[in-house]
């Protein structure tokens, strides 16, 4: 196995000036923290937001220090659709439209299924699942009158077992499937519907909740022997949300070498 270092960090070509977006699960740390970051750079007006509101507020404010004027946040619980509605009538009403949607909402854990309980399926499934689904539901509504994009973030799990996973792996494998159904439903209103499927990608947070043995049994199964820097996935959500893919769309893109 190949111990590949991270890559340099790469630049903003101005691909989604002009653009609006909505992120969901963007509080700093992370993923969406990492995908509102490269969009702004990419020229867009951001609306990210996150059911925590201190950390969704301290991330607005480095943000906005860096692109001021650019960049607004809301808090949103996407498992409330009421939450949900206002999120989505906050981007139309602050930028007159709605271009890019990113749902990353996403829950984890880790139980056997003989120990899982109730709760803690219905809850994976309905943040990760249910919350991807309201999210591109309102999205669709608003887009089948101006065209846009969405983004779906799925992951590797969804296509293959992992032992203490089996909720989360339902959830995104149900993300998958979602993201295929509704680009066929949106194509004829000019939307696309992507996903993409990362593995692991670490941040500071994650790294704390994560053992030793853990982290180098995941990071043994990559092609280059380490897991993804954040922005490595969110440089593939800029390229799904920009018009280098306007021909893709039903589409689960792998940023990993985890993949059928």
């Amino acid at each position: 196995m190949t111990d590949v270092e991270s890559p340099s960090y790469v630049p903003g070509h101005g691909l989604l000036v002009g653009r609006s977006a909505v992120i969901t699960a963007a509080a700093g740390a992370g993923i969406g923290g990492a995908t509102a970051r490269r969009f702004l750079e990419e020229g867009a007006r951001v609306l990210i937001s996150d059911a925590h509101a201190r950390r969704l507020k301290e991330y607005e404010a480095e943000l906005g220090r860096d692109f001021p004027g650019a960049v607004s946040a809301l808090t949103c619980d996407v498992t409330d659709e009421t939450q949900v509605r206002a999120l989505f009538e906050a981007a139309v009403g602050e930028h007159g439209r709605l271009d890019v949607v990113v749902n990353n909402a996403g829950l984890g854990g880790t139980s056997t299924l003989v120990d899982m309980s109730d709760e803690q399926w219905s809850r994976v499934l309905d943040v990760t699942l249910n919350g991807t689904f309201r999210c591109t539901r309102a999205a669709l509504r608003r887009m089948r009158e101006t065209g846009g994009v969405i983004v779906n973030n799925a992951s590797v799990v969804g296509w293959r077992a992992q032992a203490g996973q089996a909720h989360y792996a339902a959830a995104k494998a149900g993300v998958m499937a979602l993201t295929r159904c509704a680009a066929i439903e949106a194509a004829e209103f000019g939307v696309r519907v992507n996903a993409v499927s990362p593995s692991l990608a670490m941040h500071p947070h994650l790294v704390k909740v994560t053992s030793a043995e853990v982290l180098e049994e995941l990071t043994a199964r990559e092609a280059f022997g380490r897991y993804a820097e954040p922005w490595e996935v969110a440089n593939v959500i800029v390229f799904l949300a920009s018009g280098y893919s306007s021909y893709m769309t039903g589409e689960v893109v792998p940023v990993s070498s985890q993949h059928p």
